[in-house]
């Protein structure tokens, strides 16, 4: 810094109040104290940074150990909201969801020193053994918890906080977009359980259905794979042929749409003119299925964006209330009328 200062012709609190982007610093001086930063090659030591501050200016991002396209599409974008910010990313991932193996994934964080952690793992475990390590930074689970309460500052209790899209509302665009169009008899192909996402998704389809003055029919649950969604729409399609199946499907994701598209189409069965299908998640390639997906879009850059602000917030010492982002309903060519 005493070199920028040097070749930018400024004293060496100047360089300082630049780079932390005070707004008592003259434009005109802004520049020149950039141009000499570039001319350098100045680059931050985040090691006496982290010595001045007491932040290490790293966050932890945990998350599962698969492919799945939600939990992948939300660490890449905290990962570009964090770098936005000026913090690295620390990123652990979980093969199995037990306590134990999310408590040594927290202290291996709290080793690392970092500032505040976001917990990508929308499953009953993994919420409960977050809360009962009482990390001492703030912690952000973004899953769509069914009972949460919004969260306290740092050092008054619990630093957890809840942000989810919200999925209930998504399910209930989806299936009130096939109610709309004539349909009253759906079915849920849903996912697991044990994960948030996959309950609020069938309790959304329940709402809606029964808003409506209709029995929903049990849902049929099964994991997130196109090949369990292959397995139902197997079903789907017998039952079809026996004068005894739905006109519309309501899978849980996009993959499980795909599984449900492949067996129809193998059994004759018609998308959308026999049954209409909708997805949910608006994967890479959705548009392209054969036909068209109709599904739900989950925004997760503003997901990873809003992930970073509550922790920054929260490291403030401000109160955060529980978040939830509105998803949007992508309507294509696999949804029509009913014959």
């Amino acid at each position: 810094m005493a070199d920028v200062a040097a070749v930018a012709g400024v004293s060496h609190q100047t360089v300082s109040r630049v780079l932390n982007a005070h707004p008592s610093v003259r434009d005109e001086t802004r520049l020149r104290v950039l141009a000499a930063i570039d001319e350098l090659g100045y680059r931050r030591n985040s090691a006496a940074r982290a010595l001045v501050t007491s932040r290490s200016a790293t966050l932890g991002v945990v998350t599962t150990g698969s492919a799945l396209f939600g939990p992948t599409s939300t660490l890449i974008a905290v990962e570009e909201a964090a770098r936005d910010q000026g913090y690295f990313v620390s990123v652990a991932t979980l093969r199995t969801y037990d306590t134990a193996s999310m408590h040594q994934v927290l202290e291996h964080f709290m080793d690392q020193g970092v500032d505040g952690i976001v917990v990508i793992a929308p499953h009953d475990e993994v919420a409960a053994a977050v809360e009962s390590f009482g990390a001492p930074v703030p912690v952000v689970v973004v899953a769509a918890l069914d009972d949460v309460a919004g969260a306290v500052p740092v050092g008054a209790g619990s630093s957890t906080m809840s942000l989810a899209v919200d999925q209930r509302s998504g399910a209930r665009h989806a299936t009130e977009h096939l109610l709309d169009l004539g349909h009253r008899d759906l079915v849920h192909v849903g996912g697991p359980p044990d994960w948030f996402d996959a309950r609020e998704r069938a309790a959304g389809w329940r709402e809606a259905m029964e808003a409506r003055g209709l029995v929903p029919a049990r849902a049929r649950v099964r994991s997130w794979s196109a090949a369990d969604g292959y397995a139902a729409g197997r079903d789907l399609a017998e039952a079809l042929a026996a004068g005894e199946g739905p006109t519309a499907v309501f899978a849980g994701n996009d993959q499980l749409a795909l599984g449900v598209l492949r067996a129809l189409w193998e059994r004759g069965v018609r998308v959308p003119d026999d049954v209409s299908v909708v997805g949910f998640d608006d994967v890479d390639g959705a548009a392209y299925f054969v036909p068209p997906l109709t599904t739900v879009r989950q925004p997760f850059a503003a997901l990873g964006a809003r992930s970073v602000e509550m922790l920054l917030a929260a490291l403030d010492g401000r109160t955060v209330p529980v978040q939830r982002i509105e998803p949007e309903l992508v309507v294509r060519s696999s949804t029509a009328p009913p014959r």
